[in-house]
């Protein structure tokens, strides 16, 4: 795991929560990852789909992250694909917007009101990715740190209009066609499940077991609700080289896959105003992405997307003080800021520009051909 370095000197020049200022050091580190950009795969239509998510990843907290490990000249593993846009993320009615509406346009491509979870504004269903991918024999993973219940995983298999009715989203998780999800949550789920053929696994060292292929759904509950790094729950690259190795082998006969990994906590430390909890988070989300590429260097016919939901905390990055950069957090709420997109692999050059979020669901069905895919399941 990269280390990310960092002088915890911590200003409070006044609460955010007044509309201030909260003012942080950061270390500007010195482990040099020079620009290489990744080369473009030849393929022109993808097999499988690996999306992250940093929550509440900025533009400052991309180049924060970056400068505390290796300086102006550093690049994180994403910062070398050869596609990157820019993203608008306005819910339906606000400017505004939260994890629910932002995670609907990827996995419905449709805009609703905060808080919603594939439902339109006016409550009416929207078919997900995963569910329109299934009809054609895809299989579909979701990794987080936070709940696998929380707003982001949800929207790719829940279809209601709140976000906090977790136990109810839990019930839809089981009824769905999820193949393996894993993250916390185990408070929001009924037990023993209503679908036998669910397994259920509750230890991180269950992960490094080689009989998971034998199940056909996998669900890890690392956590009551969200990871908590001090009780060692397995980290985002270690769920998500375990899903990425469940999938890769289930769909050796199948048309591909579909998987979603989510950095939850980059957006809970903006909230929280904290540098240090914020880089520990990214340095995971990181080294998963990194992961995801060794992958998809062999594979070929995979294509990675790197995005966000939102931006937190109004991060500004100020002139460095000597050897440390002015970190200031300007709120603890979600900000304005448009994100950024990465995409490497077939398919990448669709994600350049600026684009509606809504427009990256579109453009990943194009990347797989979707209108062209037979009906089709899996081959055994």
């Amino acid at each position: 795991m990269k280390k990310y370095l960092l002088l915890f000197s911590v200003a409070i020049l006044s609460s955010c929560q007044d509309g201030t200022v909260v003012e942080e050091s950061v270390l500007i580190g010195a482990e040099t990852n020079v620009a290489e950009t990744l080369e473009q795969n030849p393929n022109l239509k993808a097999k499988n789909i690996i999306l992250f998510i940093g929550d509440g990843m900025g533009p400052n907290q991309v180049a924060l992250a970056r400068f505390s490990v290796g300086g102006a000249n550093h690049r994180l593993s994403f910062e070398n694909f050869p596609v990157t846009g820019i993203v608008l993320n306005h819910s339906a009615q606000n400017l505004y917007t939260d994890s629910a509406a932002s995670a609907t346009t990827w996995a419905a491509g449709v805009k609703t009101k905060n808080g919603y979870l594939s439902v339109d504004s006016d409550n009416k269903f929207l078919p997900t990715i995963p569910e329109l991918l299934s009809t054609k024999g895809y299989l579909t993973g979701l990794v987080a740190t936070s709940s696998i219940t929380h707003a982001t995983p949800a929207a790719f298999y829940a279809h209601i209009n709140s976000r906090s009715k977790h136990k109810k989203i839990a019930e839809m998780l089981v009824e769905s066609d999820i193949a393996i999800a894993l993250g916390g949550g185990s408070e929001f789920f009924k037990m023993p499940l209503s679908n036998e053929a669910i397994h259920i696994i509750n230890n991180g060292d269950s992960l490094d077991e080689n009989n998971l292929i034998e199940y056909s759904r996998v669900l890890g509950l690392f956590g009551e609700d969200g990871l908590d790094r001090r009780l060692s729950p397995p980290t985002q690259l270690k769920m998500t080289e375990t899903a990425l190795d469940f999938l890769d082998s289930k769909t050796l006969n199948c048309p591909g896959f579909f998987l979603m990994s989510e950095g939850s906590q980059i957006d809970w430390a903006g909230h929280d105003n904290n540098v240090k909890y914020m880089l520990a988070e990214f340095a995971d989300f990181d080294d998963s992405i990194a992961a995801a590429i060794e992958f998809a260097k062999q594979d070929k016919e995979t294509l990675i997307l790197v995005t966000a939901d939102h931006a937190t905390g109004g991060l500004v990055l100020q002139k460095p003080r000597g050897s440390s950069i002015r970190a200031q957090w300007t709120t603890t709420s979600h900000d304005l800021s448009s994100i950024n997109i990465y995409a490497y692999g077939p398919g990448a050059e669709k994600f350049s520009g600026v684009m509606d979020n809504t427009e990256i669901f579109d453009r990943m069905l194009q990347a797989l051909d979707y209108e062209n895919l037979d009906s089709n399941n899996c081959v055994d």
